[in-house]
């Protein structure tokens, strides 16, 4: 099984073409949807008792929700804005409401987990988590600029204890000190003890792996239409990680050629929930689909 913890919310989007209101979105809520097309996954967060049933539903169908708490109040609630190009989004408004000194728990089940997503969650509450595991197989977490200003040891101790640290590069180039990203990824590397792969989004431009087996740099899947960037990053773990936890079904280790297909896997993941608002996508979405357009991006990087 893959856990992700992290973020339940409710969107309010504006795009320049369209504006959609409180729709399901959340970090681990696009992170999940994306890993359980993969493997089975479950989720730890909180939502509020105004929490709409209909997009429960879709929660309890797809994931294991034993680590999902009900408390008395609002659910978390996030505005934003995109511009014209859809690459810069703008924090409008900010409501936590539930989430607002929620401390996260673990399930006695979850602790045996294989695969672990630690979300943006406030750094301290993710060493808590973290402290818990007993033997993950494989770690990632992903953080914001927010906890990179105002916690920013507490960050790095998060990351020094993953084995993959996924961010983008404002936020390598924040952390690092370095316009850079390769360097800012070296040093990432040099500054965990247990850190073997940092991985640099880059929007629709990419990914950069860098590894202490490697380096391995990926194109983002060309689209020509996108609707929706909210959640691109999150899909992209969970396919990341839902790729990483099927293929260990058949291989004991983890390659450096496993993590290179769970890059593509996970660019693959992204391009899909961009092409609508929310998590519309992903609920359609199979496998084969999936499959299908990782055979589209692998013959158009080959030459």
């Amino acid at each position: 099984m893959i856990l992700g913890i992290g973020s339940i919310a409710l969107d309010t989007t504006t795009t320049p073409f369209d504006t959609v209101q409180e729709v399901l979105g959340g970090a681990v809520v696009n992170f999940a949807l994306s890993s359980s097309l993969f493997e089975e996954t479950g989720i730890v967060g909180v939502i509020g008792t105004d929490f709409p049933k209909d997009y429960y539903d879709i929660l309890d169908e797809r994931l294991d929700l034993r680590g999902l708490k009900i408390e008395e109040g609002k659910t978390f609630r996030f505005e934003s804005t995109y511009d014209y190009s859809l690459c810069k989004r703008y924090n409008k408004k900010t409501h936590l409401n539930v989430m607002d000194g929620f401390i996260p728990t673990l399930p006695e089940a979850y602790k045996d987990v294989e695969f672990l997503y630690l979300g943006t969650n406030e750094p301290t509450q993710n060493l808590e988590l973290l402290k818990k595991m007993r033997s993950p197989k494989l770690v990632a977490c992903d953080t914001i600029e927010l906890w990179i200003e105002t916690m920013r040891e507490e960050t790095l101790e998060v990351m020094s204890n993953v084995d993959v640290v996924i961010l983008n590069d404002d936020e390598t180039r924040l952390l690092c000190d370095t316009p850079n990203l390769l360097k800012g990824g070296k040093t990432i590397l040099e500054w965990g003890t247990k850190t073997k792969h940092v991985i640099i989004k880059k929007g629709e431009h990419g990914a950069l792996l860098i590894s202490k087996d490697g380096i391995f740099p990926s194109s983002g899947y060309p689209l020509e239409e996108i609707v929706d960037p909210t959640g691109a990053g999150d899909a992209f773990a969970g396919g990341f990680l839902g790729h990483i936890a099927r293929s260990t079904k058949k291989e004991k280790s983890i390659t450096l050629d496993t993590l290179k297909e769970a890059m593509v896997y996970g660019h693959i993941m992204g391009s899909f929930v961009v092409e609508e608002f929310s998590v519309n996508k992903l609920l359609s979405l199979t496998l084969e689909e999936i499959e299908q357009r990782y055979n589209v991006y692998k013959e158009m990087v080959m030459f």
